[in-house]
């Protein structure tokens, strides 16, 4: 349909996370979406002021909401699936192109150009919305964890080895400085 592109977007509040694993917290794409926005904002931010980097933070904040819009075609389909081979990796990525040909193809064509360059990045800006993608859903974890849903034990350790593995100062930041709030309850976090 032409001009259904915003109409699409407003479809993330449907689509499911973690699919394949038993979650006491619903967690939906768009809601995941804006949290990784919020701390790839977070990651440029810390880039430029601790570690003299020259982000554009809220050009990565933005990218970063649009990071996972293909998948309101495909749904959120789990790592562990996603990455099982190089051919799944490639046929996971050839759908995500399509996805995203599609839903530029929902725009008019004065508008389209823009919006391609959301699905554009750069090694610097990739890497700062892998990041925060990987805090976003390590932080999901330990909150399922919380909770007593230990089907997020082995996802958690995954996520931190792959966060650790990435070399990425802004993330290691965030993490030590940030992270301990996320397991306080909210009468701590106001003290």
């Amino acid at each position: 349909m032409d001009n259904g592109f915003y109409a699409m977007l407003f479809r993330m509040k449907h689509i499911n996370r973690w699919g394949i694993m038993h979650s006491l917290i619903p967690d939906k794409l768009s809601t995941h979406s804006l949290e990784v926005a919020f701390i790839a904002h977070s990651l440029a931010l810390i880039g430029n002021r601790m570690f003299s980097k020259n982000y554009d933070c809220e050009r990565i904040a933005v990218k970063a909401m649009y990071h996972d819009v293909p998948e309101i075609f495909t749904g959120d389909i789990p790592t562990p699936v996603k990455y099982y081979s190089e051919e799944m990796k490639s046929a996971y990525d050839a759908v995500e192109s399509a996805s995203i040909k599609k839903l530029m193809g929902m725009l008019p064509a004065e508008l389209s150009e823009d919006y391609s360059r959301m699905f554009q990045q750069n090694a610097d800006e990739h890497k700062l919305i892998k990041a925060a993608d990987r805090i976003s859903a390590y932080i999901k974890c330990r909150e399922e964890l919380r909770y007593g849903s230990n089907e997020f034990i082995d996802a958690g350790e995954r996520l931190l080895n792959a966060l650790a593995n990435m070399r990425c100062e802004e993330a290691d930041y965030f993490i030590d400085k940030f992270l301990p709030a996320f397991d306080l309850p909210i009468d701590s976090i106001l003290k």
